[in-house]
C-alpha cells in the first residue's frame, strides 16, 4: 500500500505544479498516470511544440516545460506509479481514500486531487477483430520499459512522432524493428523521418509502405501478423514478430473516473470554484482541464491557479486544528523533503562609523 497526503490523479503540468505547491506546505504527494512518463500530453503528443502563454516564457517546448517543472519538484520527492490507470476509488470511514489502479496497485491518501488533463489518454487501437485476445501477450499500445524489447523481433504501426521515435530507440535494442504505415508520408517531424530511412538504408529498420496490419494469429502468444499493401487484399502476406506495437495516437476519456460518483458535466467534472475546486464528493478535487465550472478557461496557467488554491483546501482538510500562515517563497525560500534549501542571500547588516 503506497502512503501519501495527496493523491494526483494525472501527471501532466497541473498534477506536477500541484506536487510544488503542497511542498510548500509540508504535504507529500504521490502521482498516478496511465502514460509511461510524467508530462501529459505535452511529453506524449507535443513535446517539441512551443507554447506562448506560461507566464515569463516569451516561448517554451512543451517538453521543456514538463523538465523545468520536474526540476521544481525534485526538492519534494513525489512518487509516481506510471503506466497505470486509477481504476476504483473507496472512500473509508475516516474520510481517506484508497484507489486502486487497474494494475492492482493501491494508494492510501487523506486526499485526492484529479488532475487528469482532458482525462484518461486511451490508446486509439486499429480495427482487427481479436487485437484483444493478444493484449499483454505480445500486443502493446506504449512502451513502458524499452529493455522488455531487447534480442526481440518488434512491429510497430504508426506514422506520427511516436512511431518513428520509438522505431529509432528500439533499433538499438530489439533484434528486427519493422515499421509499417498506411502511407508513405510521415507526420513526425522531418529529422526522425530523415532517421527512419538513414536506418532502413543501414537495414536496423524495415520499412514497409504503404501498408496496414489487418490480421494477428497465435495460439496463446502472439506470432505473425498479416500485412496488407496498397489496401489490396490479394498482396496480403505473413510476417512472424515477437511484438506488435500499433502506435495511432491516444483519445482522452474520463474512463473510469466517470463512475466514482462524481458530478459529470459534458465530459467534465464539476467543481465549486468559488472556493477550492471541490467537488461533490469531499476530499475529492478536480483541476485543471478535467474539470468544468462558470468562466471556466482550458489554459495550463489557470490550472496552476487552481492547484494553489486546492493545496490550501487540502492543508485545512488534513490539519483542520492547523492555522496555515502563507509565506511568500521570496522570504521565506523553498526547504525541500531532500534537505535542500533555496533562499535569497541575506543582507549584509553593517554599522555606520
Amino acid at each position: 500500500m503506497i502512503e501519501t497526503d495527496i493523491l494526483i490523479i494525472g501527471a501532466g503540468p497541473t498534477g506536477l505544479f500541484t506536487v510544488f505547491e503542497a511542498g510548500l506546505l509540508k504535504l507529500k504527494c504521490h502521482l498516478i498516470d496511465g502514460l509511461p512518463q510524467p508530462g501529459g500530453q505535452l511529453a506524449e503528443l507535443y513535446p517539441k511544440k512551443p507554447i506562448y502563454d506560461i507566464p515569463g516564457y516569451p516561448e517554451v517546448l512543451a517538453g521543456d516545460l514538463v523538465d523545468n517543472l520536474m526540476e521544481q519538484i525534485k526538492p519534494f520527492e513525489p512518487g509516481f506509479t506510471l503506466g497505470e490507470r486509477a481504476q476504483d476509488l473507496e472512500k473509508l470511514d475516516d474520510g481517506t481514500f484508497i484507489v486502486t489502479t487497474d494494475e492492482g496497485t493501491k494508494h492510501h491518501a487523506k486526499v485526492v486531487a484529479i488532475a487528469g488533463g482532458l482525462g484518461s489518454f486511451e490508446p486509439r487501437k486499429p480495427p482487427i477483430s481479436n487485437l484483444a485476445d493478444y493484449e499483454k501477450k505480445g500486443v502493446s499500445y506504449m512502451v513502458k520499459n524499452p529493455e522488455d524489447y531487447r534480442e526481440q523481433s518488434v512491429v510497430i504501426a504508426g506514422g506520427g512522432d511516436s512511431a518513428l521515435d520509438w522505431s529509432i530507440y528500439l533499433a538499438d535494442i530489439a533484434s528486427k524493428v519493422t515499421l509499417i504505415h498506411r502511407r508513405n508520408e510521415f507526420r513526425g517531424a522531418l529529422e526522425s523521418v530523415d532517421r527512419v530511412k538513414e536506418l532502413k538504408d543501414l537495414g536496423k529498420i524495415k520499412l514497409i509502405t504503404p501498408a496496414e496490419v489487418v490480421g494477428i494469429e497465435g495460439e496463446s502468444q502472439l506470432k505473425s501478423l498479416v500485412i496488407r499493401k496498397n489496401n489490396n487484399p490479394e498482396e496480403d502476406f505473413k510476417i512472424e514478430t515477437d511484438h506488435f506495437i500499433p502506435l495511432f495516437g491516444l483519445s482522452p476519456k474520463l474512463g473510469p473516473i466517470s463512475k466514482w460518483g462524481l458530478e459529470i458535466e459534458k465530459n467534465a467534472i464539476k467543481v465549486d470554484n468559488s472556493l477550492d475546486y471541490q467537488t461533490n464528493v469531499p476530499g475529492v478535487y478536480a483541476i485543471g482541464d478535467v474539470n468544468t465550472y462558470p468562466g471556466k478557461l482550458k489554459l495550463i496557467l489557470c490550472g496552476f491557479h487552481e492547484a494553489t488554491m486546492m493545496c490550501q483546501s487540502a492543508y485545512q482538510r488534513i490539519f483542520p486544528d492547523k492555522r496555515y500562515v502563507m509565506k511568500y517563497t521570496t522570504v521565506g525560500g523553498v526547504t525541500g523533503f531532500d534537505g535542500s534549501k533555496k533562499e535569497a542571500p541575506k543582507a549584509v547588516v553593517k554599522a555606520i562609523d
